[in-house]
């Protein structure tokens, strides 16, 4: 008599519940149908938006974000984090459906893991983007969205590359994601610059989502904000949305703060550490 006989074993149901993710034609639909045309379909369309942004600087990485997270016309989180920590040098900002980016993430956290028992250290941001990009690919045309600002500091130094989830991998200096992008944008494309300081920097990205919250519908509620350093990313402050655009509507206009300063040079201007003299109201 087997043994298994004797202690009444039984194999374990494969088709329960599993760590893995299913391979990219293992999707349950009906038979004789195409996955890819069966989602295109019958797929449930499910409006949603955010604003993400982050930005390299010389002090490192700038990742901020606002905290609505949305299902159609309803504010399913008001609180939500949409900045991810992968390991201490590494985060990323997440857009797109949230149930896909957190179990992507997971499972970007786990393989770099691996890749560090077997490697003895953890791979380049560039690495990191590269392997997320290549498995995300596997799944291009199954409804997968997912789109992700990866944020670190590796040997080179500060790295920011965006990833989507179609195979996608730009790096750059500057990225906003989500349906309130072209309103951050707005904000960074005049006031970025690469030798902002620490202060300079924090301003500038929560002036960026603030604004976008204030014309996006799908974005709002609060403003987070991460700071990627040499030694490791720190969480710097969240701040309500509204609040933070009240703040900046009761500001000067950088043309009336001259003025009342009697002219002076940027570079006293720019000594404000609570906002720099680059703030202007859209």
């Amino acid at each position: 008599m087997a043994l298994q006989d004797v202690c009444k074993w039984q194999a374990p149901d494969t088709q329960g519940l599993s760590p893995h993710l299913p391979p990219a034609g293992g999707w349950s639909v009906p038979l004789g149908c195409d996955p890819q045309t069966f989602l295109r379909l019958h797929g449930p369309r499910l409006a949603h938006g955010t604003t993400t942004l982050a930005f390299r600087f010389r002090h490192g990485v700038i990742a901020a974000a606002d905290t609505r997270s949305s299902c159609g016309n309803y504010v399913a989180c008001p609180a939500s984090r949409k900045i991810i920590p992968v390991h201490q040098h590494l985060l990323g900002t997440t857009s797109g459906t949230s149930a896909d980016c957190a179990a992507w993430y997971r499972v970007l956290r786990r393989e770099l893991r691996l890749r560090a028992l077997r490697e003895g250290r953890l791979p380049s941001v560039a690495g990191a983007a590269r392997l997320l990009s290549a498995m995300m690919s596997c799944y291009r045309g199954l409804d997968l969205c997912v789109a992700t600002a990866l944020c670190g500091w590796d040997r080179s130094g500060p790295a920011l590359f965006y990833v989507c989830s179609d195979g996608t991998r730009l790096p750059g200096n500057v990225f906003s994601v989500g349906s309130g992008s072209p309103y951050a944008y707005g904000v960074l494309d005049r006031g970025y610059r690469y030798d902002l300081s620490p202060q300079e920097a924090y301003a500038l990205a929560r002036r960026a989502v603030a604004h976008a919250t204030h014309r996006d519908a799908y974005s709002g509620g609060s403003v987070d904000l991460f700071h990627v350093r040499e030694n490791g990313w720190e969480y710097v402050s969240r701040d309500d949305a509204c609040v933070l655009y009240s703040e900046l509507q009761k500001l000067p206009e950088p043309e009336e703060a001259a003025a009342e300063e009697g002219h002076a040079e940027p570079a006293t201007l720019r000594g404000d550490s609570r906002m720099p003299a680059g703030t202007e109201m859209l």
